[in-house]
């Protein structure tokens, strides 16, 4: 195939790509002028390449959708659903073709008469002058027009011509004075639009002359016109167009009387004519012109899909090099290539990290189909649906996100089809008319978490009862005694569905089963939860990449195994001296931890390993969670975690589930990687049917409780830290501290990482040579540690302080486990350990304390913004662009909802709030605010603070902002909130 034919393959899909959501967002948004024309742009791209390559089939179908869109943009033809889905069926037809020459090579053959009809009919009925001719003189122009096209070379050589002059007419003397302001597409669109509708009627007219007046702002003189023609006739002749052709369409041009121009206009000097009728471009299309032309600064090139294989292949060969060499160095640690081989570390790490980046794609691209998807869906099913993404900037590997388009597209089918309602159900339940699909994706602890909620009808737990008695899937006995969280699981079993009939979108039973089976294979998790009458969320979590990950090696009678650490939540070990004993329950090992019981699995039992020497003093249990099922692994010994190379596992044991893969240590040992869904299913653990009440009850208590991280400092008082914010917890020796500068530090991971005692002063040494734990922070590529005693406990609990803390360094004091505990202000601690000021990076604005308003009002403590939580629910631009940063700037943590559905989704999501900020300026805004909020129950304590009474909105729209005023109301606010509690 030409390289040239495969570089056009190749862009036009990456065009394509995005194309149908920008549609759809075009119909939401008709007045967006840079929606507008990037779609334009693309679509006039494409054809003005296919008649250069000569894929004549291609150029007349994409000449008849940009007729369509240039209707749009010169507002001659309203945006209807009727037009948008015409430009969408010729999208789909230019995919179609450009698959199909990708196949053969060869562009194919066909008919599409239809389709163009179509399009030509939505110009028709849009009343265009240019549709007046008489019935004789349509047909003899629609003869002329044929012939003249073909003498001029079509319509891609005219619209070469014009992208040639466009310079040189923004240059030629009294007419580029007047048109040297005008947007540079719109002037192309104008000289290539009249040009083919004088060639197409082959009939004298003023299109040319009126075309360039326009944008000038006044007629056109002859001189000007003239002027204007034969600079296009220049770039005609360059293109090897034959001269008679030129000439007869100049006779069609120059052949109408041009006005003459004034005496006082021709006196007036070119630069006082220019500027009153210079126009500027308008500002969306100039804004997005800028972004396209920095975008060009950045070069890029297209490498292939294979060459990036072969690289990771050989990266993760070099990986496991490197781990050999550290295993060789830490036996030998005085070895003269301690200092090259810690180098090689170094650099393979940065290698690892920047081919695994080439591999990372925005999640937006699994996402691109789904807006058409939906818009389909809504059209087809009678229903108004608003599809919300959020998160589209996350990214993970290719690999994922090629195994996740299709779970993703078939659950946004199922909540379209029968997890919304009806218009008129949602009006007699109380709820707007439109309803919502909510996409949102995020990084959380080393994973991907894409979220897929509605607010629909919710998951009716009787009627999947039912349908499983019915089946045979459950015996009566266990439905009576299945809750309803456990009857909702059963949505995930092969032949079961809530639709009432089949349709051709859902129904039949085929699906949910499949979509949990895809995701469990490449390592992931799916969630569910669901409240009847108030909508669905499933909860995917994935590993960032399937071919370099983070695992545990543990030990059992000898043998080694690697767990994939994303699927792990904490070590905890069983003995008398620990307190924490293994119980029996029925015959099931169980452990008390924290007042629940997990259920444990003993490795040894499960692979029917045999016992090698005396058994361990101490039983070590790693708890691991699957989807919401969370139980122990018992193993002999934990080793350090490793970032090892996933290979496949033997042919022989592939039928085993309990392996997903295997690895090659740095001693040059094979392990196996263990499949933490697999084990948990093989022992029978984590079934739905055997779910047990304690499992329920995390549930639930997951909405309002937080993992919280208890340790002892200096002074051996308790303090504590939310686990979310821990990164890694190292153990540290005193040898290992050094000093710079009068700053304690210590080399971790190739770099110099500050500590600090948690006096929140420098990290001094101690006697001894036990070592000590150190909690590790990050943000972004930077760490810290904090150096404490002893780690007492991970525990859940509220993260509501019953105290405020009284100084430096302290949020406030707590009861954990019937002791005062004090709950630490991390980024206290992060500015110390930096020896940061009040000033902190953008990236950490939001979690930095103040300790007074910067307006002047009430002092608040010492960490006061990192942990007072604000909720503003406002969807105007002003929410986002200037009323949050201002908040985060004066150190509060601000999440904004767009409306108060977004808003109902954080409260169901258990998330918690100090003060919550509404603009209920608009009656109708305010009434649906108060109906949603009225069953956020546990909200209804929280202080609300209305931004009408404030006029922010008005205030920022009229220029001004009184920002004292606004931040002194915030302050007020929580300080009515701390005296009342």
């Amino acid at each position: 195939m030409d390289d040239l034919i495969t570089d056009f393959i190749a862009e036009t899909r990456e065009g394509l790509e995005a194309l149908d959501s920008e549609l759809v967002r075009f119909e939401q948004s008709p007045d967006d002028p840079a929606t507008l024309s990037g779609i334009f742009r693309l679509i006039h791209t494409i054809k003005g390449t296919c008649g250069f390559l000569g894929l004549m089939r291609l150029q007349t179908v994409a000449h008849a959708a940009e007729n369509v869109l240039g209707a749009f943009r010169d507002n001659i033809l309203p945006v209807t659903p009727v037009a948008v889905t015409a430009v969408l069926d010729t999208v789909d037809l230019i995919r179609e073709l450009t698959d199909a020459l990708a196949a053969s090579g060869v562009e194919p053959g066909g008919d599409d008469s239809v389709l163009i009809c179509r399009l030509e009919a939505l110009l028709d009925d849009s009343a265009m002058p240019s549709a007046a001719l008489e019935p004789v003189e349509a047909a003899t122009a629609a003869i002329d027009t044929r012939a003249l096209i073909e003498q001029l070379g079509g319509d891609a050589t005219l619209d070469a011509a014009a992208e040639a002059v466009l310079g040189r007419l923004r240059t030629e003397g009294d007419l580029g004075a007047l048109i040297h302001g005008a947007d540079q597409d719109r002037l192309q669109a104008a000289v290539r639009d009249s040009l083919s509708g004088l060639a197409r009627k082959a009939t004298a007219g003023d299109a040319f002359s009126r075309a360039l007046s326009d944008l000038a702002g006044q007629p056109l003189t002859a001189t000007m016109t003239q002027a204007a023609f034969e600079t296009v006739a220049g770039a005609l002749r360059e293109l090897d167009v034959e001269s008679a052709a030129i000439d007869r369409l100049g006779a069609l041009i120059l052949a109408v009387p041009q006005p003459e121009p004034v005496a006082q206009a021709a006196e007036t000097p070119a630069a006082e004519v220019r500027a009153p009728v210079a126009r500027p471009a308008p500002p969306a299309t100039s804004a997005a012109r800028t972004e396209v032309e920095a975008s060009a600064t950045g070069q890029t090139i297209r490498v292939s899909v294979d060459a990036l294989e072969h690289l990771m292949t050989v990266v993760s060969e070099l990986v496991l090099i490197r781990n050999q060499l550290i295993q060789t160095l830490r036996l030998e640690p005085e070895s003269p290539f301690a200092a090259p081989l810690n180098r090689l570390n170094q650099v393979t790490s940065e290698l690892q990290e920047g081919v695994m980046t080439t591999r990372m794609q925005p999640i937006s691209g699994a996402w691109a189909k789904l807006p058409r998807l939906v818009r389909d869906l809504a059209q087809d099913l009678g229903k108004s649906i608003e599809l919300v993404m959020l998160g589209q900037d996350t990214e993970l590997d290719r690999q994922v996100l090629e195994l996740i388009k299709d779970p993703l597209t078939h659950m946004i089918r199922n909540a379209a089809d029968h997890g919304l309602e009806a218009p008129e159900e949602r009006r007699a339940a109380g709820k707007v008319e439109t309803g919502r699909i909510t996409l949102q994706a995020r990084h959380e602890g080393g994973a991907i978490v894409i979220e897929v909620s509605d607010d629909g009808r919710g998951l009716p737990a009787d009627r999947l009862r039912a349908k499983a008695l019915a089946s045979g899937i459950v015996s009566p006995a266990q439905a009576e005694q299945m809750t309803d969280v456990e009857a909702r699981q059963l949505i995930f079993l092969p032949g079961l569905s809530t639709a009432s009939e089949v349709t051709s979108v859902s129904g039949r039973g085929v699906g949910m089963d499949v979509v949990r089976t895809n995701i469990e294979k490449i390592g992931g998790a799916i969630e569910l939860a669901s409240v009847e009458g108030g909508g669905t969320c499933f909860t995917i979590r994935i590993p960032l990449t399937l071919t370099i990950v983070s695992a545990l090696i543990v030990e059992c009678c000898g043998e080694r195994f690697a767990m994939p650490q994303s699927s792990l939540v904490e070590l905890v070990s069983a003995s008398d001296g620990s307190g924490r004993t293994i119980e029996y329950i029925d015959g099931v090992a169980v452990l008390r931890l924290r007042d629940r019981l997990l259920p444990l699995i003993s490795l040894q039992t499960l692979l029917q390993l045999e016992p090698v020497g005396d058994p361990p003093p101490e039983t070590c249990i790693i708890v691991a969670r699957v989807g919401a099922f969370t139980f122990g692994v018992i193993v002999d010994r934990v080793f350090d975690t490793e970032e090892i190379v996933v290979k496949p596992v033997a042919s022989v044991l592939r039928h085993l589930k309990l392996y997903s893969g295997a690895t090659i240590l740095g001693d040059g040992s094979v392990i196996l990687i263990l499949d933490l869904k697999g084990v948990s299913v093989e022992s029978g653990a984590g079934q739905v049917a055997g779910s047990s009440q304690e499992e329920v009850d995390a549930t639930a208590k997951a909405e309002t409780l937080s993992a919280i991280l208890v340790f002892r400092a200096a002074n051996d008082s308790l303090k504590a830290a939310p686990l979310a914010n821990v990164a890694r917890i190292e153990e540290l020796s005193a040898e290992q501290i050094e000093w710079i500068d009068g700053r304690s530090v210590i080399q971790y991971r190739g770099k110099l990482m500050p500590i600090i005692g948690s006096d929140a002063g420098p990290a001094t040494g101690w006697e001894g040579g036990e070592r000590r734990p150190l909690l590790v922070f990050a943000r972004d590529d930077r760490t810290v540690g904090l150096l404490v005693n002893e780690i007492v406990d991970i525990v859940e609990s509220a993260v509501t302080t019953d105290m405020p803390g009284a100084g430096a360094g302290a949020l406030g004091g707590l009861i954990i486990g019937g002791v005062a505990t004090e709950l630490i202000d991390v980024g206290y601690y992060w500015r110390q350990a930096l020896q940061e000021g009040e000033e902190v990076a953008p990236a950490t604005a939001a979690a930095s304390p103040i300790t007074a308003s910067p307006a002047g009002g009430r002092v608040v403590g010492a960490g006061a913004g990192n942990s007072r939580r604000l909720l503003l629910v406002d969807q105007s631009p002003f929410s986002q662009l200037l009323l949050q940063p201002l908040l985060a700037q004066a150190g509060y943590e601000v999440t904004v909802a767009v409306d108060p559905a977004a808003a109902l989704s954080l409260y169901d999501a258990g998330e918690h709030f100090h003060l919550i900020m509404a603009d209920t300026s608009d009656p109708a805004e305010a009434r649906d605010f108060a109906a949603a909020f009225g069953r956020a129950a546990s909200w209804h304590k929280t202080p609300l603070l209305s931004l009408a009474v404030h006029g922010a909105p008005a205030q920022a729209a009229s220029g001004g902002l009184d920002r004292k005023t606004l931040l002194d109301a915030v302050s007020d606010a929580l300080a009515e909130m701390e005296q009342a509690a």
